[in-house]
């Protein structure tokens, strides 16, 4: 059996015709995110997402948000183009800042400190998933200093 239109309303509770049929990321940033990097929303409540919602991540060449925490949401990051580095740490744990790139992807666990920048030659961008859908700005708090060193954005 394909995929239809008819077959996609059946399964949910709103009509397909009742919502945009695509969304695309904005030339300029719709807003910037706690840490600092540009967001570009591109599924979120406006388009019909209940349960979770997708943004596009984007970090100019070098640099380098604030370490932040999420208070509930989980995020899973999937890394479209550039490279760079990740930090990730559990509460009251260590660790090491990880190499991303071009089709890695990794998992922001709630309460986790991370922080993350790009390498000085390739802007960097991902999709974020995040889940339950971002509530606001008070979803993110500081993290204290970061294992990539001094914000630049």
């Amino acid at each position: 059996m394909g995929f239809t239109a008819a077959r996609v309303a059946a399964s949910t509770s709103v009509a397909v015709s009742e919502l945009p049929l695509v969304a695309r990321a904005a030339q300029a940033p719709d807003t910037i995110a706690p840490d600092g990097s540009e967001i570009r929303l591109l599924a979120t409540a406006h388009n019909g997402a209940t349960r979770a919602s997708l943004c596009e991540v984007r970090l100019p060449p070098g640099g380098l948000p604030r370490p932040i925490k999420h208070r509930t949401v989980e995020e899973i990051w999937y890394v479209t183009s550039g490279r760079g580095h990740v930090w990730r740490c559990a509460p009251g744990k260590t660790a090491e800042p990880v190499e991303v790139q071009r089709g890695d992807a990794l998992v922001i666990p709630p309460g986790w400190r991370f922080q993350f920048g790009a390498a000085p030659d390739a802007e960097l961008r991902f999709l974020c998933f995040t889940s339950p859908p971002w509530p606001g700005p008070d979803e993110a708090e500081p993290a204290g200093p970061g294992a990539l060193g001094p914000p630049t954005t």
